[in-house]
């Protein structure tokens, strides 16, 4: 493992906070394309401040749920203050309900018509996380998973969370799934004419892929057996299954059909 990549002097570079640098800037690239491809006003300009607001809502909402549902109540306030400035520590899902509702409000305010800007983002957000988990990889941060005899079980002695013990190295598993979801969303951004139907498709994958990893990750159950992110990730696909049903039945306002913002 890899926690650091360059130390010198004052300077480190974890390799946690650079998957995630070269995640956003990966989803910049594929942002701007659409939004140039679909005749959005700003395009790359507008995608900058798409991601800029994506990358702040992101960490603060990540790092803000681990710290209100996944930490210790009886930390001391020394503790609380090395975890809110650590890189580590932060759950994907708080950052993704900040992250949206804050780019929401961005493009409701520039009246861009929202569905189209969201099916990019689910292409973007596939790649940019996908690519993310990789530092999660590299830093064995303890996202991986249970002990398993599987050949291509790993351990993690140098880890920022070790383990001598070979486990499921489940951040290896995010990053190939969520490659998958953005390979066919890639491959159907031009065959899926449905304001909002693609990300509906993305908010489905992406949390059949996060229940999938979970039932391997050491994550506690909280009800039914499933832990918080399963349920969460069951809610994400209902949304997605429901929500894209009923717009492929034509549920969208002619208005968003056209292009044009609410």
């Amino acid at each position: 493992m890899y926690p650091y990549l360059l130390e010198i002097g004052p300077i480190t570079i974890a390799s946690f906070g650079l998957m995630v640098a070269l995640g956003f800037l990966a989803a910049l690239q594929v942002l701007s394309r659409e939004f140039v491809r679909k005749g959005i006003a700003g395009g790359g300009e507008f995608a900058s401040s798409i991601i800029t607001t994506a990358m702040v809502g992101g960490l603060v909402g990540a790092k803000l749920y681990f710290i209100l549902f996944e930490t210790p109540a009886n930390l001391e306030w020394g503790e609380l203050f090395d975890l809110i400035f650590s890189g580590y520590g932060l759950t994907w899902y708080g950052g993704f309900v900040v992250a949206a509702a804050a780019i929401t409000w961005q493009v409701r305010r520039q009246r861009v018509p929202i569905l189209t800007v969201a099916d990019a983002a689910g292409i973007a957000l596939a790649l940019g996380y996908a690519i993310g988990r990789i530092g999660c990889q590299l830093a064995g941060d303890g996202d991986y998973g249970v002990p398993t005899d599987l050949p291509w079980a790993m351990a993690y002695p140098n880890g920022v969370v070790p383990t001598l013990e070979k486990v499921h190295p489940a951040p290896v598993y995010e990053t190939l799934s969520h490659l998958s979801i953005f390979a066919f969303l890639w491959w159907g951004r031009t065959k899926i004419s449905t304001p909002g139907l693609s990300f509906c498709i993305y908010l489905s994958l992406a949390g059949l892929a996060r229940f999938g990893v979970e039932t391997i990750r050491i994550n506690p159950r909280v009800l039914w057996g499933l832990s918080e992110a399963q349920l969460i990730s069951i809610a994400m696909m209902g949304v997605g299954l429901l929500w894209g049903l009923w717009l492929w039945r034509g549920g969208a306002s002619t208005k968003e059909k056209e292009g044009v913002a609410e």
